[in-house]
């Protein structure tokens, strides 16, 4: 059935403590997608972020974000005082995400919330389901934290290369810093299954995000070494990037260590169908990013300096897919399939049956041959976009066209200015055929690159813009249910998860 949704991280939701949270403007959000009609809440990975603040490159890939836990909830749970977080500077600017005074302040709360904590029936059921990932990770973050922040590949040889001695002396040295890790996780996945539990009773579906990619100081990395491309020294051989394209000459090197296909593929896939589940359980929708580097991925020597002299390899392709299938069943995902796309991404994306993305902002092409452009949609099983938060806005996207690309846009979208093209492409994406239409909410509000969320390739400026309570408001509300109902995506009723089909993360 057509539907539609916005894209807006937990980060940018609005609130009073430097960044978003999950609780009642989470609601609220909710509430205000119930009212413009949308079926679906497009979110970025939930995943606790490491070095610039990206989402994308986390500690662990199961962990949540201990910064979107609501201290107001913790209060009503009665571990936190009003005096407890009340009084505290949580950042400089109502629209912008400072990340350095987050670091000094959120940590110091939650620490209070832990020692007002009494674990009870649902703290040990957690653990228990969660056993195969968390401690480990609250082990990682307690070691780090000895180590002032250092990563893992930095601290001394025998926890370094996580000796089973060294491990064991650690985790009875840390208990208690190991407890206030776990009990962050614990917090915010009650909060998540809270949350979402909301918006599905709303006839909202939440659509996750899963990074394809490990970071390096991940405890993946540290304790699962024989999951990547590592020498003896548990250093990467091979690392993750992107070859030199129009946009960047020397390509793009990311950084993250590769896996170790193979060796994944003799353990039946067991990591990802794991992987898969966990992410499948606590989303209603998973898009999984980077879609094109399980058919091919750049591979790039650990020891260049830039991506100029990677090379393409095969990637698993359907053998891994066909795991999951055969464990898990079907499942509801979207596959980032943007990039350099070659014959076999198209073959595999075809092979899954998953639906792909179409992002507008790629579509002008002067010569009308684009694949993103609507008239050349082959099929509806896609998700359209305006805009994404690796691009530009709707806005700023049109301030930068010029020549050709500008008279054909204009053209197509059949207005007479730029200032005109960000309406044009919601009504482009809404009148498509594509299954479901995205838009950020910085589109329909006509903001321009101020409120861009990411620019790959980039440190420091990313990742921080939030919208305001008073942005969304009933008008805003009401403009996207009239163009939703204009184009026939409203009245979509979301699949509401029973009991037996939650529980990866809580267990009855």
């Amino acid at each position: 059935m057509r539907s539609s949704g916005l894209l807006l991280g937990i980060a940018s939701l609005p609130g009073k403590y430097g960044i978003g949270k999950l609780g009642k403007e989470s609601r609220r959000f909710v509430d205000f997608l119930v009212s413009a009609k949308q079926k679906y809440w497009q979110i970025l990975p939930l995943s606790q972020t490491g070095y610039g603040d990206s989402p994308y490159q986390s500690f662990s890939i199961h962990a949540g974000n201990p910064y979107f836990i609501d201290f107001e909830t913790l209060e009503e749970d009665g571990i936190l005082k009003p005096e407890d977080y009340k009084n505290t500077v949580f950042g400089d600017h109502r629209q912008y995400i400072n990340y350095g005074i987050l670091y000094e302040s959120v940590y110091p709360v939650l620490r209070k919330a832990y020692a007002g904590f009494s674990p009870d029936s649902d703290y040990h059921r957690f653990c228990e389901k969660n056993k195969d990932w968390v401690w480990d990770y609250a082990l990682f973050m307690a070691e780090k934290n000895v180590h002032q922040g250092a990563p893992w590949y930095e601290w001394e040889e025998e926890l370094r290369l996580a000796r089973p001695e060294a491990v064991a002396k650690a985790r009875n040295m840390l208990r208690d810093e190991i407890g206030f890790y776990v009990f962050l996780q614990y917090e915010f996945f009650k909060q998540w299954f809270s949350l979402k539990e909301y918006a599905n009773e709303k006839g909202v579906e939440i659509i996750g995000d899963m990074p394809i990619y490990c970071a390096y100081d991940s405890v993946e990395a540290w304790l699962e070494p024989e999951l990547f491309e590592f020498d003896s020294d548990k250093r990467p051989i091979n690392v993750a990037g992107c070859p030199p394209d129009g946009y960047a000459a020397e390509g793009q090197l990311w950084g993250n260590p590769l896996y170790n296909w193979a060796d994944m593929e003799q353990n039946g896939y067991k990591w990802w169908i794991d992987r898969i589940a966990f992410a499948t359980d606590i989303y209603d929708v998973l898009r999984i990013d980077h879609f094109r580097g399980f058919a091919g991925y750049y591979s790039v020597p650990a020891k260049d300096k830039n991506a100029v002299n990677g090379s393409w390899r095969e990637g698993p392709k359907m053998k891994l897919f066909n795991s999951t299938n055969y464990w898990l069943g079907p499942k509801k995902i979207v596959a980032e399939d943007l990039g350099f796309i070659t014959d076999d991404v198209v073959q595999l994306l075809k092979d899954t049956g998953y639906p792909g993305m179409k992002v507008l902002q790629f579509a002008f092409d002067p010569s009308a041959q684009s694949v993103y452009l609507p008239c050349n949609l082959e099929s509806p099983s896609c998700v359209i976009y305006t805009s994404t938060h690796d691009s530009d806005t709707a806005k700023g996207w049109a301030e930068n066209l010029s020549g050709q690309q500008l008279s054909f846009c204009l053209d197509y979208c059949g207005v007479k200015s730029r200032g005109e093209i960000p309406e044009a492409l919601l009504r482009l994406a809404w009148s498509s055929v594509a299954e479901i239409a995205i838009a950020q909410p910085q589109d329909f509000l006509g903001l321009g690159n101020e409120a861009r969320i990411n620019t790959p390739s980039t440190v420091g400026l990313n990742w921080r813009w939030r919208i305001l309570s008073e942005q969304l408001d009933s008008r805003l509300a009401a403009r996207i249910r009239r163009l939703t109902e204009t184009y026939n995506r409203a009245g979509a009723v979301a699949h509401k998860q029973s009991d037996a089909e939650r529980g990866y993360v809580f267990s009855k």
